[in-house]
């Protein structure tokens, strides 16, 4: 590996917290902190004043950027006044860790879903930090430039933070996430409270496309990449992608790509 572009994950943990708790460093950390917001609600400052802080929040310090965190009585969802707030975070620093942050402008407050492309991110970076035994600092060095590599991919499938175009995100991932199960579109719109209706249309006005033809979409190409790239069956590749008879997916198969699924690994295989 090349020391010149490397990371240093000084530390990373999860926390849950149930009583008050303040933290303040004028002067901030000496390394970059990513703080990630997965539960319940705190203030941190941002721009010199304390702001709410909610589960999706992810935070990004610099060196030396002054620190603040509060967690407080807070109300719950049930209007309860409740003290409750977990986070992943992970101090690291290092010649990757500046080039990365010099690129570009970024906020130091972002909305990251809470899903698991995300979450096994951090826990890996937990995880590897807690090995006692045969140690590999080379798999937190990577896994912590995909995690900034996907902030960054986050923030330019978002150039707006509005709520409406949030909700559509994350209809978009789970279905990226879940295509190759079966699922409704109650299923869709319930992964973020929302109506059906109301779901459909946030979805068509951000994406120019419906719910489930984006399904069908991320569904057939699944299929194509297994029918050339996996030894399954095509009546295994239907069912592991989504579809649930070969029948149909033969039929959409045929009618999207002019071929069908047999006919289009037999033109794959003859190809390469």
């Amino acid at each position: 590996m090349d020391s010149n572009l490397s990371n240093q994950v000084v530390a990373a943990d999860f926390s849950f917290h149930r009583k008050p708790f303040k933290m303040s460093l004028a002067d901030g950390f000496d390394t970059y902190l990513m703080r990630w917001q997965t539960d319940g609600k705190c203030r941190a400052k941002i721009d010199d004043k304390l702001s709410l802080i909610e589960a999706g929040d992810l935070l990004i310090f610099t060196p030396g950027q002054p620190y603040e965190l509060r967690i407080d009585d807070e109300y719950n969802a049930l209007g309860e006044l409740t003290i409750e707030s977990g986070d992943y975070h992970i101090f690291f620093k290092g010649p990757w860790a500046d080039a990365w942050w010099n690129s570009k402008k970024r906020p130091t407050k972002i909305r990251v879903p809470l899903e698991e492309r995300y979450l096994g991110l951090f826990r890996q970076i937990l995880l590897e930090q807690r090995r006692v035994s045969d140690p590999y600092p080379e798999i937190s060095d990577y896994t912590v430039r995909i995690l900034c590599l996907e902030v960054d991919r986050l923030l330019s499938e978002q150039p707006s933070t509005t709520p409406k175009t949030y909700l559509a995100y994350r209809m978009k991932n789970y279905i990226e996430e879940n295509a190759s199960s079966m699922f409704k579109l109650e299923d869709v719109a319930a992964h973020v409270g929302i109506s059906v209706s109301r779901a459909v249309h946030l979805f068509k006005e951000a994406f120019g496309t419906t719910i489930m033809q984006y399904t069908m979409d991320v569904r057939l190409s699944m299929a194509k990449e297994r029918i050339v790239f996996s030894p399954l069956s095509l009546e295994d590749v239907a069912e592991t992608s989504g579809f649930a008879n070969y029948t149909y997916f033969h039929r959409v198969f045929r009618s999207r790509f002019g071929v069908s699924p047999k006919q289009f690994r037999m033109a794959s295989r003859t190809s390469n």
